[in-house]
């Protein structure tokens, strides 16, 4: 059905001015200023995708180097130092810098549209985690032109990366600019929870959700829980290379094993974060160029829920050489195998589809098809390392090298491509040549085999991986040539792909609204989309609902009364719906954020604060603190057209509009600190697990000479952080009776607790007289009242800006926002404070 016909009548009794007033209210600004404040979820992604596929190219530059390296025995191309260099940077470039960023651009971009919305919830966040990513991928690759590229393995095992064996700022690089793109990954999660659970058109219920959004939403759950190890573990990292600690130093008590907990409880669940979204792009594919419904969504549904669950129990698959128990070994194997029933459920729920509809054979299908062929290969692969014999004499052989990028490749990027070819048309609003798109396929998948099919072979025969050259005369020489000849010609497959989308954007035919004839709301908008997105709000009444509906128009719905102010509205201030998260019943209208630098100063300000943390400079580090406090300040200032928003509300009479959500439950920023408190959990988890990993130690826990005091602290410290619970308990109902001047009180005395806590765990730590660089258990105590120093200290931000808005503008629900989030935070660290308290001075009695 054409985009007429959905939205026919939908603009009956709407002037020409106020549409274009709205138009005016979405508009990104222009000129190069503009560049900087424009936070409008659709040019903000379409440089994430842009940024992304650079570094997909940087990292593939660098695999071309590496084979041309292996491609023959004894070679001399590369010596070691470099080679290792490049091997680490294509690692962390595909880990970490193109993979994971370049599906949250494409989420970013799709989502609104998917969901019928007209923007991401905190557009501001999109905008940060996009510089954010772009100056760490910067900062990364800058390591080149001092030569001090990193060079420890993508996966900086330790005790080599300690600073006794890699003084150099190599590692440091590594450390430091993987931290900034973990915070990028971390905020633009925070973002697609939001959305997929608060901001869909009405009417579109959880079953009724696309499958690619279902697929966002579980990627987005895991990366909080996967990425939240990995952010501490570098930065305990860090600090044992700064010589500030002692976690995985050996000789002070450390373990090095810790590192490895740390990473592949990141590591693992990383590939399925990785393969889940390209399994939603598949199931979009597929039904559309099937021409009719996946089969069994909910079973499809179920089948991504469990596998994002189980991909956490999978972590030790890669430690089985490390000396783990039996036990240990024989729950990682089950865990291995058990994960393949969703995958298989979904392999055949695509196939049934295919079978049972009316397959169209276009690129993007082509592609998914060759994704099925490949990923079928390395699931057999993956079951044999699974196995903890194949295990043993595969481990850290080439083997594995080709199981992870038949995974790797066949799973991700080839679905990624699909994805590509299906979508650009609405991005770009021109479609590419098919058949350049068949020769681009063909090559990609035909190369690919090529290129790691031989290496299965390499490893069996006994060639290790992590190795810059080999001897002659040991049966490898020709496998490599082999493997060198193909990855040239799968390069040349990826860059017909760029040659394809240069083409079209000249010369491609115009797409219109659908080329493809989908079935989801993004192709009811033009293409390309224009940043207002859906002027109307869009009904959804079916799964389907361009295939179902003869129209999106809220016309005859029992919402149209109260959608009506929606409909290319408001027209002086962004305003979106947000509904419940099971029914999708409208609620409430958001305010959305408009153009601001703020991010952009942020994320500069970030970027000062982690050269800082590289050089050791306390001028740069107090430099990059100022920056990015001035854009705190920035970012919280009350906006204009927040206001306007605020009295237009408090303007309407007719007691049947819907509220303006700006705190508690209702308000976006009430959920976005809900996953935060999440990450917060998570962290907590790793640090507390990290104290007793360390104390199975052969000196006892604690360790003789620690320094421990009394009770006396203790008990003050516990009292502080129950009186700051109750305190909070009675904050959030002085907030439910809107009374000013006991919610200023409240905040106060929460202030006072939380100072005072810290205050006396300060005091606790100096009474200890702990030296963390020597000792480990120094180490993991100041882990433990370090994260609690962290959290009291966001806490305390948040209640002097709750204080700012009581004292001067103390009826403002903007500032009751600022509280009740505060209120969250202030539960979190009374219970996270009581967790530490019993680990430090009871556990010892009875662990």
């Amino acid at each position: 059905m054409n985009r007429r016909a959905l939205w026919a009548g939908a603009a009956e009794g709407l002037s020409r001015e106020r549409r274009e007033a709205f138009a005016r209210a979405w508009a990104s600004p222009g000129g190069a200023f503009g560049l900087v404040r424009t936070i409008n979820n659709i040019p903000i992604a379409r440089r994430y995708m842009v940024a992304g596929f650079l570094f997909f190219l940087a990292g593939g530059v660098l695999a071309l180097l590496m084979r041309l390296q292996l491609g023959t025995p004894e070679n001399t191309f590369l010596d070691a130092e470099t080679y290792d260099q490049i091997f680490t940077m294509h690692g962390t470039t595909m880990m970490f810098l193109f993979v994971i960023p370049f599906i949250e651009a494409v989420a970013n971009y799709l989502l609104p549209l998917l969901l019928g919305t007209r923007d991401m919830p905190f557009p501001r966040l999109t905008a940060l985690s996009f510089w954010t990513y772009v100056f760490g991928g910067l900062f990364l690759y800058a390591s080149f032109l001092w030569g001090l590229a990193p060079d420890g393995g993508w996966f900086s095992y330790v005790p080599l990366n300690n600073r006794q064996y890699a003084p150099s700022l190599n590692m440091d690089f590594w450390d430091i600019g993987l931290s900034v793109a973990e915070v990028a990954a971390m905020g633009a999660a925070a973002e697609l929870i939001v959305a997929i659970l608060r901001m869909r058109a009405p009417g579109m219920r959880l079953d009724r959700i696309p499958l690619f959004a279902w697929a966002m939403l579980v990627t987005a759950v895991m990366i909080i829980f996967g990425f939240t190890p990995l952010i501490v573990g570098t930065a305990m990292l860090e600090l044992d290379r700064k010589g500030l600690t002692a976690f995985f130093v050996p000789e002070a008590g450390g373990e090095p094993l810790l590192w490895q907990h740390l990473f592949w409880v990141f590591g693992h669940p990383e590939v399925y974060i990785m393969f889940v979204p390209a399994v939603g792009i598949v199931s979009q594919v597929v039904q559309v160029f099937s021409r009719r419904p996946i089969v069994s969504y909910t079973l499809m549904v179920l089948a991504i829920v469990a596998t994002g669950f189980l991909s956490f129990g999978l972590w030790a698959h890669h430690m089985f050489t490390t000396g783990l128990s039996m036990v240990a070994m024989s729950f990682f194997t089950a865990a291995s195998l058990v994960i393949t029933i969703p995958n298989g459920i979904q392999m055949f729920g695509w196939i049934a589809t295919l079978w049972t509809g009316r397959p169209v054979l276009r690129t993007p299908l082509l592609f998914v098809l060759g994704f099925i062929v490949i990923f079928l290969l390395g699931g057999v692969s993956g079951v044999m390392v699974g196995a903890v014999p194949f295990d043993s004499q595969a481990h850290d052989s080439y083997f594995v090298v080709a199981h992870f990028h038949y995974v790797l490749i066949g799973g991700v990027v080839f679905p990624l491509f699909a994805g590509l070819y299906y979508w650009l048309p609405k991005v770009t609003g021109r479609m590419l040549s098919e058949r350049l798109g068949r020769w681009n396929f063909w090559t990609m998948f035909v190369f690919f085999h090529v290129a790691f099919f031989p290496m299965h072979v390499t490893g069996l025969l006994g060639m290790p991986r992590r190795v810059y050259t080999y001897p002659a005369g040991l049966g490898w020489d020709a496998l490599n040539l082999v493997s060198t000849i193909g990855a040239f010609g799968f390069a040349t497959g990826v860059a017909l792909f760029v040659a394809n989308v240069l083409w079209s954007l000249k010369r491609g035919a115009e797409a219109g609204d659908d080329p493809w004839g989908g079935d989801t709301l993004e192709w009811a908008e033009t293409s390309p989309p224009a940043d207002a997105q859906f002027e109307f709000i869009p009904v959804v009444r079916g799964r389907h609902p361009l295939w179902e509906q003869a129209s999106l128009t809220a016309r005859g719905s029992d919402w149209e009364a109260l959608l009506a102010p929606l409909q290319a509205g408001p027209t002086t201030w962004r305003g979106a719906l947000v509904v419940d998260v099971v029914e999708a019943r409208p609620r409430a209208v958001v305010h959305v954020p408009g153009p601001t630098a703020a991010p952009f100063v942020m994320a500069v300000g970030f970027l000062l604060v982690f050269a800082a943390a590289l050089l050791e400079h306390a001028l740069l580090l107090a430099a990059g603190a100022v920056v990015t406090l001035v854009a705190l300040g920035r970012w919280f200032w009350p906006q204009p057209s927040e206001s306007r928003a605020l009295r237009e509300v408090e303007q309407a009479t007719d007691g049947r509009s819907l509220p303006l959500a700006t705190a508690g439950p209702m308000a976006n920023g009430f959920w976005g600190t809900v996953v935060f408190l999440l990450v917060l959990t998570t962290a907590l988890a790793c640090v507390v697990s990290s104290y007793f990993y360390l104390s199975d130690g052969p000196a006892g826990w604690p360790p003789p000479g620690s320094g421990r005091t009394g009770v006396a602290l203790p008990a003050l410290a516990a009292a502080l952080l129950v009186a700051a619970a109750a305190i909070t308990w009675w904050l959030r109902r002085a907030l439910h009776r809107a009374a000013a001047g006991a919610v200023r009180l409240a905040v106060v005395a929460l202030l006072a607790a939380a100072l005072g806590q810290v205050a006396v765990s300060v005091t606790t730590w100096r009474r200890w007289s702990l030296e963390p660089a020597h000792d480990a258990y120094g180490s993991a105590v100041l882990g433990l009242v370090g994260f609690q120093w962290l959290v009291e200290a966001v806490l305390a931000t948040m209640l002097v800006i709750a204080l700012l808005w009581a004292w001067r503008r103390p009826r403002d629900p903007r500032g009751h926002a600022v509280a009740h989030n505060a209120a969250l935070v202030s539960y979190f660290a009374a219970t996270s404070g009581l967790v530490v308290l019993g680990v430090l001075h009871l556990s010892p009695y009875v662990w």
